[in-house]
């Protein structure tokens, strides 16, 4: 009876840990800009992370994995981080966006963004419920996951998704992690710009999502993090997208580690980079630990 007792108590557990963890669909009907029916496994989702009561802070972000818009590192930057910011008192939400695709959309370049705008709306439209302040709702990227997240930061003034209630597309910051920025040659990751643009984009769709050319006065305060020898996405990305963020007179911090490489985050201890980040909302207003 004792052996059934603890089978019983683990499946109790274990249920109670399904239940708390949700994977939404982003779209409730048609999914915009798709020119066929997606499989269910196709379909763009949000992962809800949402840390207990008496950790909850109100501070929520939306995660965006890095894949040079080919693939997505589900895991080793979105479900891992999300499980650091729930701990934190930070609900997080880990988004697999549709990968561009001609097959499957109209205009593959601004699939992901008409989902990270939905991403957004969707966690907005449900802070309440959710007990999130609608004011403390920000994003981080990796990589190309970065692109996503500041090309989300820096055109939100247009909605490319159906928004009749008129949410605000807009993050109240952004952490971008080793992020492509540009689509300039120059600077670009190449498999993120082919991926996302073709092989032969003109110069308006170019300038269109390279980010550091729509910086505002708007745009969200910004935390970004590179290092030097990145040998993938070229640590001047970062440094550009800074040094536009200055101009606007932006809240930005930018930290460059010498050596790492790309990928670092998921090499280095959580806490070596991740705290400091979390200063940095502290600082700007956007979280209070309990």
């Amino acid at each position: 009876m004792g052996k059934l007792k603890y089978i019983l108590i683990l499946l109790l557990l274990f249920g109670y840990k399904i239940k708390a963890q949700q994977i939404i669909p982003l779209y409730l009907d048609t999914v915009p800009g798709s020119k066929v029916n997606l499989s269910k496994e196709e379909q763009p989702t949000i992962e809800v992370y949402l840390p207990a009561k008496e950790k909850a802070t109100g501070t929520a972000v939306v995660i965006f994995p890095g894949g040079a818009y080919t693939f997505l590192a589900y895991t080793e930057e979105g479900t891992t981080i999300a499980k650091y910011f729930k701990e934190k008192g930070i609900a997080a939400f880990v988004v697999k966006y549709r990968l561009p695709r001609n097959e499957t959309m109209r205009d593959k370049s601004f699939g992901p963004l008409m989902d990270a705008q939905q991403a957004i709306k969707t966690v907005r439209s449900k802070a309440t419920g959710w007990n999130l302040d609608s004011k403390k709702i920000g994003v981080i990227g990796y990589s190309a996951g970065g692109h996503l997240a500041s090309t989300l930061g820096t055109h939100f003034t247009k909605s490319y998704i159906p928004n009749k209630e008129n949410t605000s597309l807009r993050p109240d910051f952004m952490i971008l992690v080793y992020p492509v920025i540009t689509m300039g040659d120059s600077l670009t990751h190449m498999g993120s710009k082919i991926s996302l643009l073709g092989m032969d984009p003109g110069k308006a769709k170019v300038d269109q999502f390279s980010n550091e050319l729509h910086v505002t006065k708007e745009t969200p305060p910004a935390y970004l993090i590179h290092a030097g020898d990145d040998g993938l996405v070229d640590v001047n990305n970062s440094i550009v997208f800074y040094q536009a963020l200055q101009k606007k007179n932006v809240d930005a911090e930018l930290h460059l580690f010498p050596k790492g490489n790309h990928g670092f985050t998921q090499r280095l201890p959580m806490g070596e980079w991740m705290d400091p980040m979390l200063k940095f909302l502290i600082r700007e207003g956007f979280y209070k630990p309990n």
